[in-house]
């Protein structure tokens, strides 16, 4: 619990922000090493602090033939090494309430997907491995459920609590990223992160040959969501990166390449920095005296 509770002041006190990034879902032990090498190397040029993300398993894909990674026990294997490899800490979803032990054994923060971020029992079993809670906003929810679900955590002995906006849905296989949402989650009391990539989803937007769907993604649309993020002052950034989107087996559409990860993150931290989002504006409604 001591650990947790000095990463998660660490990430709170992050200037200009922290960031949660890695590929979608482990592809290979070689894969997410080689991809958490480059990346930590990016962050410590740019004084970054990286908290390593990857999925062991995609288990809300929309088709039975997506691929979904290699799984619990072979997933966290890997994602161990990545940790004592490059002495990065990790983050990774659970699906079940059976996988929070297991997972908050290797990962530092445990993420709940935004499908489950109302699921009572999962959030309390999460919530009392110790580590940091990051809950992703349902896509069907409004800002202020995410009180609900993180009080669930905190009466369950955890304060260790962030929340995560990733798009609202809006008419039919759409997201909507609301600026607004990004202030509204900050009534949680938490650290607000930002998921710039899945915000940009066309859920089961692309059909494969053979059948089956995958989503598709605006991945071209990355920067003004990202930029518009900072601007407004989040304490994090979530994103997924990959060193061969077109080839990536998930969510290829909206991982950003990681050869355009450092002009990014170059100007996104100019954009925080400058912006005062972070600092709520005062207003002053008393008459206006020539």
């Amino acid at each position: 619990m001591e650990s947790s509770v000095a990463l998660y002041n660490q990430l709170k006190a992050a200037e200009p922000f922290f960031l949660l990034a890695g590929p979608n879902v482990i592809e290979s032990e070689e894969h997410i090493l080689k991809m958490a090498k480059h990346i930590k190397n990016v962050t410590s040029k740019l004084g970054l602090p990286l908290v390593f993300k990857s999925s062991f398993d995609k288990a809300n894909r929309t088709s039975l033939k997506s691929f979904r990674g290699p799984g619990l026990e072979e997933g966290l294997k890997i994602l161990e090494k990545v940790k004592l490899t490059y002495d990065l800490p990790i983050v990774t979803d659970v699906h079940e309430s059976n996988q929070c032990e297991a997972v908050g054994r290797v990962a530092d923060i445990i993420q709940i997907p935004a499908f489950l971020c109302r699921q009572t029992d999962l959030l309390i079993a999460a919530a009392k491995t110790g580590k940091i809670i990051n809950i992703k906003k349902g896509q069907f929810c409004a800002p202020s459920v995410m009180l609900n679900s993180a009080e669930k955590v905190r009466l369950a002995g955890n304060q260790n609590v962030m929340v995560c906006e990733r798009g609202t849905m809006f008419g039919y296989n759409d997201l909507i990223v609301d600026p607004r949402n990004l202030e509204w989650m900050r009534e949680t009391n938490c650290p607000v992160v930002a998921d710039i990539t899945h915000s940009l989803q066309q859920p089961a937007g692309k059909k494969l040959e053979g059948g089956g769907v995958a989503s598709g993604g605006l991945r071209e649309l990355i920067p003004c969501i990202a930029r518009t993020a900072v601007a407004i002052g989040v304490d994090g950034i979530f994103m997924e990166v990959h060193d061969n989107p077109l080839k990536a087996p998930v969510d290829g559409p909206t991982q950003w390449p990681l050869r355009h990860l450092e002009e990014l993150l170059e100007e996104l931290i100019a954009i925080a920095r400058v912006s005062k989002g972070k600092k709520p504006f005062k207003i002053d409604l008393t008459p206006y005296q020539d």
